[in-house]
């Protein structure tokens, strides 16, 4: 039997304190062995992650990193939440966004799980407004808030569900919601707008109900980064601000007739911190209204559309579940779980009911909802936040220089900042510095496509809507059709040179990429037996130093056309090209395809 000393157990007490500087010292030596050189001071460095927006994630946090006292949950800058209980009370709001005319999925969502509907309705939606009350038949709207995405046919979709209140009985001060007007994100979308006045002049008829939705998923679609996302938010709340005090409402009435709608991603952190961030910068304005009470900003977190993929698509489960993840421990008030075939074409029974089982399993099952602000404290997750923030606000100032939102969605100024931003992220998908699990890493060609119904053509003639799998499936297209054209796919047959021990890890890496562009490539038998006309060379450079030109010459003689290696560029003849970690694998792919014979 153990017996504790009487202060307790000190589970450090006996080890001396560790200097900032002698982990360093530690992570150089490791860098060195590895064959990076590097001082004691830069290793810290040489481990850092660049970020979006000049922003950057170092591998180790301390005290020292310590960001401004977050506060309070309910109190201003509301950074750790808007609401002084959080989510502890029965987690955050499950919606669910439906955009067909199918009541039956709506009754069956609400029946297990979803607690109120996300309804887009007219122009870019499978729900005309005329609809709406078949497509909240059977719904009991005084229990589940339905919240309106019908751009320019905003108020003629409100007072329809106003009249289905009506007619179902439902007491105007039980009503909760959105009537999710936002002429500004349909202008993004569509480069039109529309009068926002016809409806803040519903506004009061159910106090319950919210009137408009700061929509920043069109600026995020649009291949923005955060802190675009932040500073555009930011900017067209305001305006709407503006609008609503013209329109003879207090600066606190106003306020409290906003939401904020943003993505959730699968990177954990940096959404945790963006929502953290967008609260602070919303309180700032509030400040700066003279009503810092009303700054607490509702949140609605939707996971990325630009995240999803279309091949591969069950891994898209995964990507939801890390981003309701981090949209949960952000502290949204609201999150929407997109189903994982969303970008195939209407979602399936299956499909909805893992979508809104992701957040009852994180609610639930993990408790994820039992604590408020359950990353506050993390020193990164702090220091993120304060420099997103900054970061954010930076934008917004630049936009109202501008003119504000209505402005610089008018001039191109904002088009041109994102697509400066996408532009440089492209880069990286291309390289593949940013993987995409089952499209750009780990392909599988083999995999049984996955087929659904077609879904509503989405609203165009505003900002573009980027996916980060683009560029890889159109790739991945050439070659199916090519399959559907010759019987079978362009091939490259990967030429293993010595024991496995020299060749397994670049073999790999060359089957990766070319398989990435929709290429099978043959690793089994002889060149000959193949079906190929092109060949990847894969060993280790000591091997490639004694056997690459002699074996690129045969090849040739073979027959093989063109000879690539898997390695870093050298000078080896009969070598044409070169296939490398952070070679351009879209380009690389494209070229290979063109030489192949596969139509564009």
């Amino acid at each position: 039997m153990t017996v504790l000393p009487d202060d307790g157990l000190a589970l450090a007490a006996e080890f001396p304190d560790a200097t900032h500087e002698q982990w360093q010292h530690l992570v150089a030596g490791v860098l060195r062995k590895s064959g990076k050189e590097v001082s004691d001071t830069a290793a810290e460095d040489a481990l850092a992650t660049v970020l979006e927006d000049g922003l950057g994630a170092r591998p180790l946090y301390t005290a020292r990193d310590a960001a401004p006292d977050p506060g309070l949950p309910g109190f201003a800058p509301f950074v750790r939440g808007g609401r002084a209980a959080g989510n502890t009370v029965g987690g955050w709001d499950v919606r669910q966004r439906h955009a067909t005319a199918d009541g039956q999925a709506v009754l069956t969502d609400l029946e297990n799980g979803v607690t109120s509907v996300w309804l887009p309705l007219g122009e870019g939606s499978g729900i005309q407004v005329s609809e709406l009350g078949r497509v909240l038949d059977g719904v009991y709207l005084d229990l589940a808030p339905v919240v309106l995405d019908a751009g320019a046919e905003t108020e003629a979709a409100a007072l329809a569900l106003f009249k289905v209140h009506e007619e179902r009985g439902v007491a105007p001060d039980a009503v909760r919601g959105n009537l999710g007007a936002d002429p500004l994100g349909f202008e993004a979308r569509t480069g039109r707008s529309y009068d926002l006045a016809p409806v803040l002049k519903l506004v009061g008829r159910h106090p319950g109900l919210r009137a408009l939705t700061v929509d920043a998923l069109p600026y995020h679609e649009a291949g923005g980064s955060a802190a675009q996302e932040l500073g555009a938010s930011l900017a067209t709340g305001v305006a709407y601000l503006r609008a609503l005090t013209e329109a003879g409402f207090s600066a606190e009435q106003a306020c409290a007739q906003l939401e904020f709608r943003y993505a959730a991603t699968a990177d954990q952190f940096l959404t945790i911190a963006k929502l953290r961030a967008a609260r602070r910068l919303w309180a700032r304005v509030a400040e700066a209204c003279g009503v810092p009470k009303a700054g607490a900003q509702v949140q609605h977190a939707v996971t990325s559309p630009v995240m999803m993929t279309r091949r591969d698509p069950w891994v898209n489960m995964l990507r939801a579940t890390i981003a309701t993840l981090a949209a949960g421990a952000g502290g949204a008030d609201a999150v929407t779980v997109l189903p994982f075939d969303q970008e195939l074409g209407v979602p399936d029974a299956f499909a909805r009911r893992i979508a809104r089982n992701t957040s009852t399993v994180l609610i639930e099952e993990s408790h994820l909802a039992r604590v408020i602000d359950p990353a506050g404290g993390s020193w990164y997750v702090e220091r993120l936040t304060d420099e997103l923030a900054h970061a954010g606000w930076e934008f917004f100032r630049t936009i109202e220089r501008d003119g504000g939102q209505a402005a610089v969605l008018r001039s191109g100024r904002l088009r041109t900042d994102l697509a400066t931003t996408w532009a440089e992220r492209s880069k990286k998908l291309a390289k593949r510095r940013e993987p995409i699990t089952g499209v750009s890493e780990f392909p599988h060609l083999a995999e049984k496509p996955v087929v659904r119904e077609p879904a509503p053509e989405p609203l165009t003639g505003g900002l573009p809507r980027v996916r980060r799998d683009e560029a890889y499936e159109e790739l991945r297209a050439r070659s199916d059709a090519h399959l559907a054209a010759t019987g079978g796919r362009p091939r490259v047959f990967l030429a293993a040179l010595g024991p496995a021990a020299a060749h397994t890890a670049r073999l790999t890496f060359a089957a990766n990429l070319f398989q990435a562009g929709g290429i099978e490539a043959v690793t089994e038998g002889t060149f000959a037996d193949s079906g190929a006309t092109e060949v990847c060379l894969c060993s280790s450079d000591a091997l490639y130093a004694e056997q690459a030109e002699d074996t690129a010459r045969e090849l040739r003689a073979a027959g093989a056309t063109h000879v690539s290696l898997a390695g870093r560029p050298a000078e080896y003849a009969g070598v044409d090209s070169y296939v490398f970690a952070g070679c351009d694998a879209v380009s690389v792919l494209t070229d290979a395809l063109d030489r192949l014979g596969v139509s564009r």
